[in-house]
C-alpha cells in the first residue's frame, strides 16, 4: 500500500492539484479512510440543511464487477456519441482530449478491480418526480466536491462520473435502492497510478464579468 499523507494539506494546495485520477490500483484502502472521506462529504452544505445526502461504499468484489458492467455501457453508449466532442473545445487539444479519452476507457476495463466504489444519493421522502430528482443534484454535489479534495489530501486517487448511473432502472436493481433513494455520483476510490500536479483550467478573464454579462 502507497505511503499516505500524514501532515495536513493546506485548502489551496488540494485544490489546484485536485486531478481526475481515473487509473487506480488494486491496492486496498484502509476502512478508517474510507469514513473519513464520507465524515468530509457529510460537512458540505445541503438545501434547507436537510442532510438528505447519503452514501453507498461498494467493496465487494461480486458488487463492484456489477456496478463496473454498468459503467461500461454508460460510458459506452456516450463515447459513441461524442466522437467528434474535441473539436468543439478549442481550450484543450486534440492530443490531450485524447488522453482523457484513454484514461476514461482505462477504467471501463478496470473499475472491477478498483478497490472502493462510492456512489453518492439523495434519500427523499418518497419516489422522486422528474423536476423534484433534478433539483436535489445541488444537495449531492458540494458533499462530492468535499470528498474529492479530502481524497487528494490523503493522497487516494478519485474521479467524479455520472454516466454509469443512466440506467436508473438497472441501477436500483444492481444497489437495490427503494424508490425514495435516488444515485447521482459514481466515485472510484484508491491509490493512483500517476502523479497529482496542476490542473489546467480556463483563466478567469474568461470565465469572469462584472455585475453583468454584458459588461466587458
Amino acid at each position: 500500500m502507497p505511503k499516505q499523507m500524514t501532515s495536513e494539506m493546506s485548502l489551496f494546495e488540494a485544490i489546484y492539484s485536485c486531478r481526475a485520477m481515473r487509473r487506480i490500483k488494486p491496492d486496498e484502502v484502509p476502512e478508517e479512510l474510507i469514513l473519513k472521506l464520507i465524515e468530509a462529504a457529510n460537512q458540505a452544505p445541503s438545501g434547507g440543511n436537510t442532510q438528505r445526502a447519503r452514501w453507498i461504499v461498494v467493496r465487494d468484489a461480486k458488487q463492484r464487477a456489477a456496478v463496473a458492467e454498468l459503467n461500461r455501457e454508460g460510458v459506452m453508449a456516450y463515447h459513441a456519441a461524442a466522437a467528434e466532442a474535441a473539436e468543439s473545445q478549442p481550450h484543450r487539444s486534440t492530443d490531450k482530449y485524447q488522453r482523457i479519452v484513454d484514461s476514461v476507457l482505462w477504467q471501463v476495463e478496470h473499475m472491477h478491480e478498483i478497490p472502493v466504489l462510492i456512489i453518492g444519493c439523495y434519500l427523499f421522502d418518497e419516489e422522486p418526480s422528474p423536476e423534484y430528482l433534478a433539483d436535489a443534484a445541488g444537495s449531492i454535489w458540494p458533499g462530492v466536491q468535499n470528498l474529492l479534495l479530502t481524497a487528494r489530501a490523503l493522497g487516494l486517487g478519485a474521479s467524479p462520473t455520472t454516466l454509469g448511473l443512466g440506467d436508473r432502472k438497472a441501477t436500483k436493481a444492481v444497489l437495490e435502492l427503494p424508490p425514495e433513494l435516488e444515485a447521482y455520483c459514481l466515485i472510484p476510490v484508491g491509490w493512483p497510478m500517476g502523479n497529482f500536479g496542476p490542473v489546467t483550467r480556463l483563466p478567469v478573464a474568461e470565465t469572469l464579468r462584472w455585475d453583468r454579462w454584458g459588461s466587458v
